[in-house]
């Protein structure tokens, strides 16, 4: 089992991949996508021209910090694509135990169309931390402390200790699935990714059995530069 791999110079990659969401987003109305936040995403959602009505699920959420913190994944997604709505996972509420169920429930509702996905340091997808299964489903997760100090380099007020992710059953089930890679600090994981076991020390890995998956790197992530 293998995962595609599509490599762009660095110079082209975010507009490249950015005319590719826009396509993908305008299709029809009501497109059911899921949307990854983060330094590796943002030059391709600045870039990207949305023209129909998706509907937007963000893919995690940072719990424990003010609603208004610049490091929250809904706070980086409204800035990055501004005027698009979107669901987000309540870490705000009383239980958020229930409230990952139930967003789980929600994208489930009918499949995703398009679920677009960085790569961790740790391997990690979303916050689907090493040691998540393939089963695993959207719920309440403990931080790596290396996803934990990515929260600290968006700004957060406080260091995170947790959040809510879509697990790796709902994004696996999605129709088109897209691996975006930059930088060449994440060109060993993502080798990692694409020629190594198949595990969950490894969760990214998972996306090699996917029917329809592909990476979008740059050429240093891929290793050529």
């Amino acid at each position: 089992m293998s995962l595609d791999l599509e490599v762009f110079p660095p110079g082209d990659w975010a507009m490249a991949v950015a005319a590719r969401l826009g396509e993908a987003l305008g299709v029809e109305q009501g497109t059911r996508v899921c949307l990854a936040t983060g330094e590796t995403t943002r030059p391709v959602y600045q870039n990207a021209l949305v023209t129909g009505a998706p509907e937007v699920f963000l893919l995690d959420e940072f719990g424990g910090l003010p609603a208004d913190d610049p490091a929250r994944c809904a706070a980086m997604l409204r800035g990055d694509l501004p005027g698009v709505t979107f669901h987000a996972p309540d870490v705000d509420a009383a239980d958020p135990e229930l409230a990952a169920v139930e967003y789980g429930n929600l994208i489930t509702g009918d499949v995703l169309d398009l679920a677009v996905v960085g790569l961790g340091r740790n391997g990690h997808v979303g916050m689907n931390e090493p040691g998540s299964s393939r089963q695993s489903r959207t719920r309440v997760v403990r931080l790596h402390e290396t996803t934990a100090d990515g929260a600290l380099a968006y700004g957060a007020s406080t260091r995170p200790s947790w959040g809510i992710t879509v697990g790796m059953h709902e994004l696996l089930q999605a129709r088109e699935l897209w691996l975006v890679v930059t930088g060449g600090h994440k060109a060993g994981m993502l080798d990692r990714v694409m020629t190594g076991p198949i595990g969950p020390e490894i969760p990214a890995s998972f996306l090699r059995e996917h029917h329809s998956a592909v990476v979008l790197a740059d050429t240093a992530a891929a290793g050529d530069g």
